[in-house]
């Protein structure tokens, strides 16, 4: 609650004239909990060092309207070009490990057999049939984390469809891990990849 009055407070005391249009960081993180503007955005200026939230996990979801609100009483402009609807700041110690996982692997020696390469796919389920996993959109330098439901079973790098909880839309992913999974473009090469390592 302290961290929240003073987050409110800094807002209402900053003045309007304290940088100008700021673009959102491709990898925003965070290092003690408190996220800032400069967290968040390039070119914060003089509004970096104001808290605009507290983390108390590995992440923290912020509405992308709700960020503009808080960007725009600090004399900040976002655009939001791409259009998000939330944007997701994590630890810096855990954002690597994250990063580490939405490239493909390492391309293969090619399967001797499509049958082979079938039984290779399905070998190891890691999401299975209404699990609820956490999908990382990725596209043009940006990030964005959505919360859905497993329409099917996946093992890594195939495909599966994923319900999303809030509007009850169904997209295609590809499950990197236990309920977690990648879509967007960083997505299709992962499947591109896995295919060319078959």
């Amino acid at each position: 609650m302290r961290t929240l009055i003073l987050a409110v407070a800094a807002l209402l005391t900053a003045g309007p004239a304290l940088a100008g249009p700021v673009s959102l960081k491709a990898n925003p993180v965070d290092v003690d909990g408190q996220v800032t503007f400069g967290d968040v955005f390039d070119g914060a200026g003089a509004a970096a060092g104001i808290v605009i939230g507290a983390r108390s996990g590995p992440s923290v979801v912020f509405e992308a309207g709700s960020l503009q609100a808080l960007a725009r009483q600090s004399g900040l402009s976002w655009a939001n070009p791409t259009g998000l609807r939330r944007v997701v700041v994590r630890h810096a110690a855990v954002a690597p490990a994250v990063d580490a996982t939405a490239p493909a692997l390492q391309p293969a020696a090619p399967a001797p057999t499509r049958a082979a390469a079938r039984r290779a796919a399905y070998a190891d389920r890691i999401i299975s049939r209404n699990d609820i996993v956490e999908v990382i959109y990725e596209a043009a330098g940006i990030r964005l984390a959505i919360t859905g439901r497993a329409e099917g079973n996946a093992a890594e790098g195939q495909r599966l469809a994923i319900r999303n909880l809030q509007s009850g839309r169904i997209f295609d992913a590809v499950a990197i891990g236990p309920g977690r999974a990648i879509a967007g473009p960083a997505g299709q090469d992962l499947r591109t990849h896995q295919f060319a390592a078959r």
